[in-house]
């Protein structure tokens, strides 16, 4: 153990690493680091007491250790204090509870420190020279503890055997490497591997066979992530006696250290020449100028771990597949727009001549008006709605089903297995969560209190029979443990789910008292433009309500996973990511599902309306349909999610929290000077100042919604696709830029697929198919106006079709005190018209659902079983002409495997020869030295009487090493 004081040896700046990556001895790499705030004692002893700072100068100290020792801290021969209570001559020191609390920590992270020594691990200390202030605690992992934990772990490690790639010949290849050729520009410029056609072949590090290795320089054969991967794990399970704590989670958690985080490769950006991983990847992949360029996918997972890769690979495909959607996409809106001249119901509704005078959207202050009056909501609805939305709906249905894109994913996902060397990987047992051990605990606790009390009355009875709980089962927390939780998860849930719907309810009652408010205006510019109004005004409340109940429901979902109590993070994060998916679910579609599906569907008819409050009643649908609405919904809800939530909160908040942390760090810090404090901030200094990594939930969450949008209700807007590629370029450097240059470095994960991320994207597909089946067949005209071209027109065309659509009410036949009060229209008005299929006053049974009604319900229905069969069947044969795994994959899977058999065979056949030749030439050495020293070798001779078993001793003794 290499100690040095502050003031003691001088140059203890100039002996920092230049680097800032280093121990101060410049060799030594830093692996981890962990950051804390201390706090000196402010007590004084009580009169006749020495001070306590001269018999324990730990907290003056730097600490260096080489990890070859177990000794203790010592200063000029005073062997610093390792334990506080009962210490004598300290037993009269009045500590304050921020001090006894400060000293508690101090003693905790000793204790952890001393720990993590014993496993091995290095570790240099910051002296703590101001009286309150931030300390580093900065670890190396020598050879010995990377080796030894890399086969614990067993992690993949390249060997000395290289085997060639074989491609796949024919057209494919021929069409690869144009597709390279042509693609060249948009590479981008990192270092790749020298032969990409040759592959290094992977085995699960072993000490007894490290002859294996492609070993150049024991400090470079672990890189960065792997290295710090190792420490975490050793951080992770180095335990403490105080608490019972394990891990460096439960001290984060406890405050005894504020953060554990592995430092960055550097700066990203500076004008010196050194190039390091994390500059590369600000020059190339984190900065919006290079939004044209392919991602460096292998470059990521090489410096953020598999985990972080895999997200940025599928966020790469999903932007990829959002191309020909787009392009798709454009072209049904284009056609639209081509053929909206010659759309026969959108003339006829636009046709003066056509005198469809139509019954009053409100009770007495609204009159009779024309449907020509509705003319550009007519055309604008034709944009969306038309023949080749379905084309584009079956389309999208199968692009987001489990079929184009899953299929695709999966094959790229085992395709990056393959060359990450991912293919039968394990799970590794993960470590229990702080909270969970700290309820098993209590429970701990509880139960031996319950005992030792029953113990204590048994002992009086008969105190040699007295025996306590076996202590060998090893306790855990059951289902009735975690009961309150659950209850409180299913109310809470409930009761989110049912606030949701209540604030639709509350947009749906301002959008029907605005209207009857607005339609008593006596401005006529106000009265004509009433429903565009309050359909603009009603979406912009819907997205600030969406806006404000999702960063709440994050917050609930969050703690409502936590009194769930979870054993592990893994469990924490699925159990997470689907209460805040269903929650954020629900609070983005409600207002959507309702404009499409029930909007509309309520009304009544004239002479019985259906009122929500008394003189109020339910909103119709324009003359054109729902569909316009749900698109203008479904657009503003959807491209303000994008520019404010998903942009403008993920830049600045971080930013917020930023500034704020480091105001607070300005506000309790003492301005004292630090004389050990290099002029230029060391690299773990700036890491420190970076926002804490926290998960790829929120990341996962923004897109899946934003899948949901694209997908579920896409015969209404053919654009959102568009709209999600341009947000989507935008957010992958967004995204690349925040987790460069302003979070901290992630823990590497290792993982070979997205988790429950996959299943909800299934999910979503088969839920659109079923959605998109309903919109076109429910929400649009489409059904409506198939029946009539092929069922009642009398020329096999759509003239007519708005007459057909309309039925008529005698104006008569109004309640008393609805009628218009001061009708501009002429008093001869017997009848009104209003949308819908229904007999007329003059049939035996006015009013009631005529025989077409019942024509096109029928069709509607059969519409959406034939859709989804076909969709099915289209997504089942596809999902059976694309394997899951790419064929050149397997065959090099089962390759690698051949080849490692052949690899292990050979390598043991030459340490063999090795071991024969080394025997048979100690069997010539014996021979020549017992001829020699015959006369003087009787007890020798004795020693070697059987030389083959010393042989074979030799042997074994080889192989086990």
């Amino acid at each position: 153990i290499n100690n040095y004081l502050d003031g003691t040896q001088g140059g203890a700046t100039d002996k920092a690493s230049p680097s800032g990556m280093h121990f101060r001895d410049s060799r030594r790499k830093v692996d981890y680091v962990l950051a804390y705030h201390y706090r000196k004692r402010a007590a004084r002893p009580p009169h006749g007491l020495g001070s306590p700072e001269r018999t324990r100068p730990s907290t003056a100290l730097g600490l260096v250790s080489n990890g070859t020792g177990k000794g203790r801290v010592e200063d000029g021969g005073q062997p610093a204090l390792q334990e506080w209570p009962g210490l004598p001559g300290v037993e009269g020191i009045v500590l304050s509870p921020l001090d006894a609390l400060e000293e508690e920590r101090r003693l905790q992270r000793e204790e952890y420190e001393r720990n993590l020594v014993e496993a091995g691990l290095e570790i240099e200390k910051d002296p703590e020279n101001k009286s309150q202030g931030l300390s580093f605690v900065r670890i190396h992992a020598p050879w010995q503890v990377l080796s030894r934990e890399a086969e614990l772990l067993k992690i993949k490690m390249p060997t000395k055997k290289m085997y060639e790639i074989t491609e796949e010949g024919g057209i494919l290849k021929t069409l690869n490497e144009i597709w390279c050729k042509l693609t060249e520009p948009l590479q981008p410029q990192v270092p790749q591997q020298e032969n990409t056609k040759m592959k290094n072949l992977s085995y699960p590090f072993s000490r007894e066979k490290i002859y294996l290795y492609n070993i150049k320089d024991r400090d470079t054969f672990f890189d960065n992530a792997t290295r710090s991967r190792i420490v975490r794990e050793i951080l992770k399970r180095t335990p403490t006696k105080a608490r019972n704590s394990m891990g460096i989670t439960t001290l984060i958690a406890n405050n005894v250290y504020d953060a554990a985080y592995p430092l960055h490769d550097g700066e990203y950006e500076g004008q010196n020449d050194d190039t390091n991983e994390r500059k590369l990847l600000y020059r190339e992949w984190a900065r919006y100028g290079v939004f044209y360029k392919f991602q460096p996918i292998h470059l990521i997972r090489k410096y953020f771990g598999e985990k972080i890769g895999l997200y940025f690979a599928w966020l790469g495909l999903y932007t990829e597949f959002l191309i020909p959607s787009s392009v798709v996409g454009i072209i049904v809106f284009l056609y639209g727009c081509i053929t909206i001249e010659s759309d026969i119901p959108s003339k006829e509704m636009c046709d003066q001549r056509n005198a469809f005078t139509m019954c009053p959207l409100c009770d007495k202050f609204c009159d009779y008006w024309n449907l020509s009056s509705a003319c550009a909501t007519a055309r604008a609805s034709h944009l969306f709605d038309n023949p080749a939305t379905v084309f584009f709906s079956i389309f999208m249905a199968l692009w987001g089903e489990s079929t184009m894109f899953l299929e695709q994913w999966k094959r790229l996902q085992m395709r990056l297995s393959y060359f990450w060397d991912l293919t039968g990987l394990e799970e590794e047992e993960e470590h229990p969560r702080p909270e969970y051990e700290t309820k098993l605990l209590q429970k701990k606790l509880k139960n031996k209190n319950i005992t030792t009390e029953n113990a204590n009355e048994l002992c009086h009875a008969c105190y040699s029979v007295c025996v306590f709980c076996p202590q060998g089962e090893k306790e855990k927390l059951t289902c009735s443990d975690r009961m309150p939780g659950y209850a409180a998860n299913f109310g809470l849930i409930l009761f989110m789910i049912m606030l949701t719907f209540s604030a639709v309810f509350g947009v749906i009652v301002y959008r029907i008292t605005t209207a009857a408010a607005l339609s008593f205006s006596t401005n006529e510019t106000t009265r004509s433009n009433v429903r565009v109004t309050v359909t603009a005004t009603a979406v912009i409340i819907n997205l600030v309500v969406i806006l404000i109940l999702d960063e709440i429901y994050g917050a609930v979902a969050k703690w409502l996973t936590e009194i769930e109590i979870p054993k592990t993070e893994k469990t924490f994060e699925e159990r997470l990511i689907l209460k805040a998916f269903l929650l954020k679910f629900v609070n983005s579609y409600a207002p959507i599902f309702y404009v499409a599906f029930f909007k509309g569907r309520f009304v009544g008819r004239p002479g019985r309306y259906v009122y929500v409050f008394e003189g109020y009643r339910m909103e119709e649908c324009a003359p054109g349909g729902c569909l316009m609405e749900l698109c203008i919904q479904l657009s503003i809800i959807m491209l303000g999610k994008q520019l404010i939530q998903n942009n403008l909160f993920e830049i600045g908040i971080p930013k917020l929290k930023k500034l704020f942390r480091k105001l607070k760090d300005e506000r309790t810090e003492p301005k004292e000077m630090d004389t050990n404090q290099s002029k230029d901030p060391q690299q773990w200094d700036l890491d420190y100042t970076l926002e804490p990594f926290t998960g790829l939930t929120p990341e996962y969450m923004e897109m899946i919604i934003q899948f949901g949008f694209v997908t579920l209700f896409v015969a209404s807007f053919p654009l959102a696709p568009l709209f999600a590629l341009l947000n989507n370029i935008i957010e992958v450097r967004l995204d690349a830029k925040k987790f460069v240059t302003e979070l901290r470095r992630p823990d590497t994960v290792r993982a070979k697929d997205i988790g429950i991320w996959y299943d909800i994207l299934s999910g979503i597909g088969k839920l659109s198919v079923i959605i998109n089946a309903f919109v076109i067949a429910v929400t649009s005209d489409f059904i409506p106006r198939l029946m009539y071209q092929y069922a009642y027109s009398q020329n096999g065309t759509l003239h007519g079709f708005v007459n057909h659509t309309l039925s008529y009410f005698n104006v008569s036949h109004l309640k008393p005190g609805t009628q218009p009060a001061n009708s501009l229209f002429a008093q001869d008005v017997l009848f009104c018209r209003f949308k819908d299929y229904r007999e007329p006053p003059w049939s035996p049974n006015q009013y009631e659902f005529s025989k077409q009604y019942w024509a096109v319900l029928s069709a509607r229905l059969a519409f959406v079983i034939l859709f989804q069969n076909l969709v099915m069947f289209l997504s089942v044969l596809v999902d059976w002409m694309i394997p899951d795994i790419p064929k050149d994959i397997s065959q090099q899977i089962k390759k690698e495997k051949t080849v490692l058999v052949d690899f292990f065979l050979k390598e043991e056949h030459e340490k063999l020869k090795l071991i024969e030749s080394f025997m048979a030439r100690d069997k010539r050495k014996r021979r020549s030295g017992t001829k020699s020293r015959r006369s003087r070798a009787a007890s020798f001779s004795q020693l070697n009487r059987s030389p083959k078993g010393s042989f074979t001793s030799f042997s074994s003794q080889h192989t086990v090493v």
